[in-house]
């Protein structure tokens, strides 16, 4: 069985298919004419048992007959053409056949009617040459008292009828399963098709890499859901190879820079090692200090595209999500903001809130909101951070931001032109807001009023951690 069965799957789908529809019909039909020969085997018989039930014997020829069996000519005639056969039953078992018909064996229940035990009994016996026959046993009155008289029919006239029927329903069932096995190759060919158009597209997208590739999908149907979802599938693999190009393509250009800054002071540095010509200590420290900034810049946006390449999803940072307080990690943000900005005004007010999220990514990425408000700050000026039922809003006072560059600013290494000369990648904003998406939040930078920008946040949680945490960062 386990070898049939890993023939069977080995079958192509079209294959099987036709052989399982085929198989279903053959079962069904199979099934019907058995369950029609069953019930018109007991119809007939039913029938057989009614007509023996009506018929009685006259009861002169009953008369006439045990005159003939007393006088020793009761068991003569045995033609083969008779409708029925008639026999006289005595209480010991003994009996007379009727003229013209044939002799059947005696049973107990014969026996029980002609001693009066029961009134009928029908049932099924031979005759003596071995023919089967219903018979009917009952008692008659006649002058003399009561006789048994058994009135058989032959089975042969069922049976023939039967075999005729099983015949014809073999010859139906075959012709049956070769119109299902026909039927099941038309279905799996017309039922597939759409699937072979699907498995044609796979295998271009997998030959090729076209991703351009679409499949119509016409309807509600399983295969037309198919198709919408491998569309959807080579619709999202196209843009993601895009995103991938083009976050080649920026990080490429984001690197040349300070590699090529690096390049060129190294080279200065080489130069005047190779010449012996020394360069002014103050040019030296100065070539020192860039190509250290340099470095920091690269490292930065190193791990700048470290964080973007992780896949999005619920464990985007370096751990998975946790209850954590945000008022105390925007705390320790602040604190590392004012490191940076140490002759800013630092204006706080935050609340207890709690939230579910990756404590070392959402630090990283309210450090990076911070670190913009201290950038963007004028010296001196005021950077207010305000926390207040799950909305975190970190304000400065500086030049503000173009009303037509705020779509741009969640964009990988978009950078708006005034603050190209400032260091950085164009990067940290971008980290920002896919770190507060998986954390279920949203970010919005908008004009604050009177000048500079505002950064709101929105994170959901709640102002107690719920029960049973175990701690919070």
């Amino acid at each position: 069985m386990p070898g049939l069965v890993h023939r069977f799957r080995r079958l192509p789908l079209r294959s099987r298919l036709a052989l399982l529809v085929a198989v279903a019909v053959a079962v069904a039909v199979a099934a019907v004419a058995v369950v029609a020969w069953v019930l018109t085997r007991s119809q007939l018989n039913a029938e057989l048992d009614r007509t023996l039930s009506n018929t009685q014997a006259p009861k002169q020829v009953v008369v006439d007959t045990l005159r003939d069996c007393a006088n020793g000519r009761g068991t003569a005639g045995t033609p083969e053409d008779a409708f029925a056969y008639t026999q006289m039953v005595a209480p010991d078992g003994s009996r007379c056949v009727e003229a013209y018909s044939r002799p059947v064996k005696v049973t107990a229940l014969d026996i029980d009617v002609a001693n009066g035990r029961i009134e009928s009994a029908l049932h099924t016996s031979v005759t003596d040459r071995g023919q089967k026959v219903r018979v009917h046993t009952t008692l008659l009155p006649t002058a003399t008292g009561d006789i048994a008289v058994s009135v058989s029919r032959p089975l042969d006239e069922i049976s023939a009828s039967l075999n005729r029927l099983a015949l014809m329903l073999t010859g139906l069932a075959g012709f049956g399963v070769l119109a299902a096995g026909a039927a099941g190759l038309w279905v799996a060919r017309a039922g597939l098709q759409p699937v072979d158009r699907l498995t044609d597209a796979v295998e271009h997208v997998a030959r090729t890499e076209d991703l351009t590739v679409r499949i119509p999908a016409d309807g509600d149907d399983e295969i037309a859901r198919l198709s919408r979802s491998f569309n959807a599938m080579t619709e999202a693999l196209a843009s993601s190879r895009d995103r991938q190009a083009r976050l080649i393509a920026d990080a490429g250009h984001e690197l040349r820079t300070p590699l090529t800054s690096l390049r060129t002071n190294i080279d200065l540095l080489a130069r005047s090692e190779r010449t012996g010509r020394a360069i002014p200590p103050a040019d030296r420290q100065a070539l020192l200090a860039s190509v250290q900034a340099q470095m920091a810049e690269l490292a930065a946006l190193i791990g700048d595209l470290q964080e973007l390449s992780r896949p999005d999803g619920p464990q985007d940072g370096d751990g998975p999500l946790k209850v954590v307080a945000l008022h105390e990690i925007a705390g320790t943000a602040l604190g590392r903001a004012r490191l940076r900005g140490p002759e800013l005004v630092f204006a706080e007010d935050l609340a207890p809130w709690y939230v579910r999220a990756d404590p070392a990514a959402l630090e990283r990425a309210l450090v990076n909101v911070m670190d913009n408000a201290v950038k963007f700050s004028p010296p001196g000026g005021t950077v207010e951070v305000r926390l207040r039922g799950g909305e975190l809003t970190v304000r400065d006072h500086g030049p503000g931001i173009p009303a037509e560059e705020l779509p741009h600013v969640f964009d990988r290494f978009w950078r708006s032109p005034s603050a190209r000369a400032l260091p950085g990648s164009g990067l940290g904003l971008s980290i920002v807001a896919r770190t507060v998406r998986a954390a279920g939040g949203d970010i919005r930078l908008e004009p604050a009023p009177g000048g500079g920008t505002i950064a709101v946040l929105r994170l959901p949680g709640a102002t107690a951690p719920p029960p049973g945490t175990p701690g919070t960062a």
